[in-house]
């Protein structure tokens, strides 16, 4: 058996939600009769019959007097305490509604006589208000005028899923979404006059279907709409990608604090209550569309710092190691590595000042940056690091930033691929070029070099050595110190030169590295 007390509560709750919803649908054919009321007194000037203006403004105040009434006896905190008396909000309407049926009917009359179809069909729209008005509250009343079968609504109702485009504008581009034709056509025809163009839909998956097609600089939302409410709608706008950053204006009869809240908290930029105040409804609009173009400005600038701070990335790379580059961002000023083992490469054309003598500056200039461009590919496929060009010199490192325990066997590989790149390019542009090499093994320091122009460089004994085992060789040679055919002689096929006297370290045995050994990588 149930709680008695609960189902009278539960049958208390449906009876404010009822009422709620009744001042909704209320609110809605009053908003209608201030609206196109006040549509018609702006536009009477351009029809030359001011005598219509007094009955227009008697159908605009009692649409506002009727407003007062149903907010003064629908007031939320009189729905919440149950003091809701609705015989006696028909009873108040009664007279402003025969109000407005008279004054439509003078209207009606002078426009006819001066042929302003318009004006003719504005009253139209007031009419069906007002039956609609009178169908919300179920009254009956004496000789009220019957709504003629063909006159239908002079905006088309929008019962597919094509939106329709009012009038075009260099002021922006709005969506307006609303399942009533008069509050869509009315707003619509607001909108217009202050520079909008208007695209119109009848439901949330219109609009959905709309944002699809095209872009749009606003939304304006009604909430309480069939199949996808406005509520809905909003939460899939904001929830994709393209149309989030898009402001949504919810319009709406419902005036509640709770339907505000949930509206801001699902990202609509604001909320009018209907009925609206035209100069309000334009500085929302506006204050919103502003808002949209310094976010579109904001993300703007910001793309194009993302494209200036890539470009930097990418000229700092052509510098600097990437992981020195990326040191170098996160903060990092004095960059200086002890590096116990690693391979430094020297490479050197040989009779490079001669070939120059004899070449014009292009070509000479040309030719070396084929040949050192294949190099730096080279480098990359072999697992090296490029530190500079000095002149015709190249020098490359194996386990520089970054350690690696086969520095050894990257530097040798990369040497003989040398040796081949270099026969390419001698058949390729009909040159006979010679290049000399070195390479040494052993601990190093790594660091940069300058503050403002910066360069990674490396020095100690191990470079040193690295560089005069090449200029110290033969043409075509890799020439190697006994460090590093010691660490390579396992995959590549070495063999004694003999002791040779280098600079600042006296006799020293010396190898050169004649190839890979057969089942070798």
């Amino acid at each position: 058996m149930s709680d008695p007390d609960s189902s009278s509560a539960s049958s208390g709750e449906a009876g404010k939600s009822t009422l709620a919803r009744l001042r909704h649908d209320l609110r809605t054919p009053l908003n209608q009769i201030i609206g196109y009321s006040e549509l018609l007194v702006e536009t009477v000037d351009e029809h030359d019959i001011p005598e219509v203006v007094p009955p227009m403004e008697e159908i605009h105040q009692a649409g506002t007097d009727m407003l007062g009434k149903l907010n003064d006896e629908l007031a939320p905190w009189k729905v919440q305490s149950g003091q809701v008396s609705l015989p006696n909000l028909q009873h108040q309407l009664i007279d402003p509604l025969r109000i407005v049926d008279d004054a439509c009917g003078r209207c009606s009359e002078i426009a006819v006589r001066h042929g302003a179809v318009d004006v003719v069909d504005d009253l139209g729209k007031i009419r069906e208000a007002v039956h609609n008005l009178r169908r919300g509250l179920n009254v009956t009343i004496q000789d009220e005028p019957v709504v003629p079968t063909d006159t239908g609504p002079a905006f088309p109702v929008l019962e597919q899923s094509v939106p329709v485009a009012v009038r075009t504008s260099e002021h922006g581009k709005l969506l307006v979404v609303d399942d009533d034709h008069l509050n869509r056509e009315m707003i619509a025809r607001r909108l217009e006059h202050m520079g909008f163009k208007v695209v119109l839909a009848a439901d949330g998956l219109e609009a959905l279907a709309a944002l699809k097609r095209e872009a749009f600089d606003l939304v304006l939302l009604d909430v309480l709409m069939p199949q996808l409410d406005g509520f809905q709608t909003l939460e899939r706008i904001k929830a994709h990608d393209r149309w989030s950053s898009i402001p949504v204006v919810m319009l709406s009869a419902l005036d509640d604090a709770d339907s505000t809240a949930r509206c801001i908290t699902a990202g609509a930029e604001d909320y009018v209550p209907k009925p609206f105040n035209p100069v309000v409804l334009r500085a929302r609009i506006n204050a919103s569309l502003e808002k949209k173009r310094l976010r579109d400005q904001e993300q703007r600038y910001l793309e194009r710092i993302k494209i200036e701070q890539k470009k930097s990335e990418q000229l700092l790379l052509t510098i600097l190691p990437e992981a020195i580059a990326s040191r170098l961002k996160s903060g990092e000023r004095n960059i200086v590595d002890e590096v116990q083992a690693a391979s430094v490469m020297f490479i050197d054309i040989v009779g490079f000042t001669a070939i120059a003598a004899k070449t014009d500056p292009d070509t000479t200039v040309a030719l070396l940056n084929s040949l050192f461009s294949s190099f730096d590919s080279l480098v990359e496929v072999h697992g090296l690091e490029k530190i500079k060009t000095i002149g015709d010199a190249y020098m490359a490192v194996a386990g520089v930033p970054n350690p690696v325990e086969d520095h050894a066997l990257r530097a040798a590989r990369m040497a003989l691929a040398v040796k081949k790149a270099l026969a390419i390019f001698n058949k390729n542009n009909s040159v006979e070029w010679e290049v000399r090499m070195g390479i040494h093994s052993g601990p190093l320091m790594a660091g940069i070099i300058g503050s403002r122009k910066f360069a990674y460089d490396l020095w100690g004994d191990t470079v040193n050595l690295a560089s005069r085992l090449e200029s110290q060789g033969n043409a075509e040679r890799i020439q190697i110190s006994e460090e590093t055919a010691r660490l390579i002689s396992d995959e590549f096929a070495v063999s004694p030169v003999g002791v040779v006297d280098i600079r600042n370290r006296g006799e020293i045995p010396v190898f050169q590295l004649d190839g890979a050994k057969l089942g070798s990588r």
